[in-house]
């Protein structure tokens, strides 16, 4: 055979033994890969509508594992990394052929380790295929996984597997626990010293932990800076200004906000590694803030609830469940925001509203605050006195029972609950029981989400909203009717805007309503300004009374505190809509000057004629104007039969120009869309029908 035909044979056969090799080999990394897939393990986190962390989750084994992408860390820190630990990082394929050398000749010629040859990649092998015990057998195998795993990841998504699993002392893995832990906050912006510890703490974890060992975790992040290569990183003179930063000795709790909200969203997504809510993190945490400075001074089974929601689009922007989560003494595991209470005098805006947007009465109309029997009911005021004559204003910023069971005898009670379903509120009745008068001053079961929903609506100018649950639920505007007509929905804001703040409380520009419930159980308050709704709950979760507890006296201070610490940015309440005004008592029409009540609390009976029905048009018909000769639009005739002379017509809640005595009347709209058009005769009778305008 010639020479140069056994050379290619022999070269030809090498060839093919390597390509075998290199398939055997790649064969042997498709059946056995790196564990890749623990490596994903990591801490569930809730995190607030900007991904600020609201609270973490341990891993089933207990370790505080927070996922890290290199955007949460300082650049700094992983320059200082790459630059103490592994310099050729981003030039080798998982081994430093160069620096394995070099151990190699340094443990030969010194008979002991000097410096070890493990690469990023290396260490992120032996963090998720951990090895009970350090041999030759276990060193291999790292440097087996740790070119496995360069070929299936980038250098960037190596660096965030290190960022995430490093120890880092205890059940502390990854640099943003232990940032959290041991600096109180993420690692987005570290001091150069604060990098270094970072850097020293993982080759030694429970030797150089700071709360233990603050000597020796001082030591070892000195010496990370006094490295040549960090030093180029940090720049001239930053290793010794950096040296003199003592290391913290203690350390922290990893954050724990809104842990019922928490709870919950774990329990939605078990397996979702982050949950995002609706809720901010300074509310939530300025609330809960007010929340433990607000239970030292109550007795020990009296816990409190808060709800902050913005009305424009339904989010929860802080929720505090209880007075303190682990409270046992409290049941703080129980959220009480979702839990039915009575709620107490808080409802009596909604029976304002009807009665105002129905004409029967304006904020000046004078109205009887005297004992009243309702066919058997009879209800006393707060304090038990009465004022006598009051103005309709008076009466709902005193919250003056038995002129609100007055109205809302007027105006039914079926009335005020079909308008609280359009709120999407649904009050829990007793069994099989009709919506009575008692519904007024609280004999009916809510959550303290309800009511905020509700109020919710007062604040987003009549239009409801329905409130998510910060999770999962989609909040937004309710479309379809609203709650009451604008210039209804502006007089009581008008009046609860001017309801005077507790005592010890300044103005805040905020409307706002009280509530007792009945035996001293339940203390509400219930408070916005043009965008934001907060309510506030104080009472016992086992339902037990408390005595001396009120709504002004305990839940309002509360309210107006957190209110004003919240950071909420104010949004001034709405002005009139059109046509809204608030009339003096004597710019009234005869028939809104004075509510008139018979003894049995009923509007008065006595008169010849029976009360005025509207027979056109009729309810719920939908109009279509007709057109004049000339192109205008004509009015629209309206008819009524019934009830005593004169007539006081509206629409929309503003009087037409002149009382009639005639049963026919006349009303050009303003344009298309709802309208509620009212009558009201002279002994203060009033119908009221809902049309449509085409």
């Amino acid at each position: 055979m010639k020479p140069w035909h056994k050379i290619s044979v022999n070269l030809f056969s090498v060839l093919v033994l390597m390509a075998g090799l290199a398939a055997g080999l790649d064969a042997a990394d498709r059946a056995y890969p790196p564990p890749l897939e623990t490596a994903a393990l990591v801490s569930s986190e809730v995190v607030d509508s900007d991904g600020q962390l609201l609270r973490a989750f341990a891993t089933r084994e207990g370790r505080w594992r927070l996922k890290t992408n290199l955007g949460d860390v300082d650049p700094r820190l992983v320059e200082m990394l790459v630059a103490y630990e592994d310099q050729r990082f981003f030039q080798h394929s998982g081994v430093d052929i160069l620096a394995m050398g070099r151990a190699a000749l340094q443990l030969v010629g010194n008979g002991r380790v000097v410096s070890g040859a493990s690469t990023l990649s290396m260490q992120v092998a032996r963090l998720i295929e951990p090895r009970p015990a350090r041999s030759l057998s276990a060193k291999v195998l790292q440097l087996i996984r740790a070119i496995q795993i360069e070929r299936r990841m980038s250098k960037q998504q190596i660096l965030e597997l290190y960022l995430t699993h490093a120890p880092y002392g205890g059940n502390l893995e990854g640099v943003r626990a232990a940032s959290l832990a041991y600096f109180g906050k993420e690692p987005r912006r570290l001091t150069v010293a604060e990098a270094a510890l970072l850097v020293a703490l993982p080759q030694s974890p429970e030797a150089r932990r700071p709360d233990r060992h603050a000597g020796a975790a001082e030591t070892a992040r000195d010496r990370v800076l006094s490295r040549p290569a960090v030093a180029a990183v940090t720049g001239h003179g930053e290793a010794e200004r950096a040296a003199g930063e003592p290391v913290p000795r203690r350390r922290q709790q990893l954050p724990a906000h809104a842990a019922h909200v928490a709870e919950a969203a774990i329990r939605i997504q078990p397996g979702a590694p982050v949950h995002r809510t609706t809720l901010k993190m300074t509310v939530q945490r300025a609330l809960e803030q007010v929340a433990r400075e607000v239970a030292e001074t109550l007795d020990p089974k009296v816990s409190l609830a808060m709800v902050m929601a913005d009305a424009s689009t339904g989010d929860i922007v802080a929720e505090v469940g209880s007075a303190g989560y682990f409270d046992a003494s409290r049941s703080g595991w129980i959220d009480m925001t979702r839990v039915n209470r009575s709620p107490g005098s808080t409802l009596k805006p909604f029976i304002y509203g009807l009665a105002l947007e129905q004409g029967l009465v304006s904020q000046e109309t004078i109205i009887e605050d005297r004992p009243a029997n309702f066919f058997g009911y009879r209800p006393k005021n707060f304090d038990m006195s009465y004022q006598g004559d009051v103005s309709v204003r008076e009466a709902l910023q005193l919250s003056l029972n038995v002129p609100a069971v007055r109205l809302l005898d007027a105006v039914g009670p079926s009335r005020l609950m079909v308008r609280l379903r359009r709120a999407e509120v649904h009050p829990v009745l007793p069994t099989h029981e009709a919506p009575g008068l008692a519904i007024g001053l609280g004999g009916v079961g809510m959550s303290l989400k309800d009511l905020v929903q509700a109020y919710a609506a007062l604040a987003n100018r009549g239009q409801p909203v329905r409130l998510g649950n910060g999770i999962e639920e989609q909040p937004g505007v309710i479309g379809g009717e609203p709650l009451f007509e604008p210039p209804a929905v502006w007089n009581v804001v008008d009046i609860l805007s001017d309801v005077l703040p507790p005592q010890g409380s300044r103005r805040l520009g905020i409307a706002y309503k009280t509530g007792t419930s009945y035996g001293y159980r339940d203390a509400w308050s219930i408070g916005f300004d043009g965008q934001h709704v907060l309510g506030v709950w104080v009472g016992r979760p086992d339902n037990g009374a408390v005595p001396g507890i009120s709504g002004y006296q305990t839940a309002a201070p509360i309210l107006f505190d957190a209110f004003a610490r919240s950071g909420v940015v104010p949004v001034a309440l709405p002005n009139p809509p059109a046509g809204a005004l608030r009339l003096s008592q004597s710019d009234l029409p005869m028939s809104q000057r004075r509510f008139s009540t018979s003894e049995n609390g009923l509007i008065s009976a006595s008169r010849r004629e029976p009360a005025p029905q509207i027979v056109y048009p009729p309810e719920g018909a939908r109009v279509d104007l007709s057109m004049g000769e000339k192109g205008e639009l004509m009015p629209l005739v309206l008819k009524l039969q019934g009830g005593r002379a004169p007539f006081r017509w509206l629409a929309n809640g503003q009087p037409l120009e002149a009382v009639s005595r005639r049963r026919s009347s006349e009303w050009l709209p303003d344009g298309a869309g709802h309208a509620t058009l009212t009558v009201i005769d002279a002994d203060g009778h009033a119908a009221s029908v809902r049309i449509f305008v085409e």
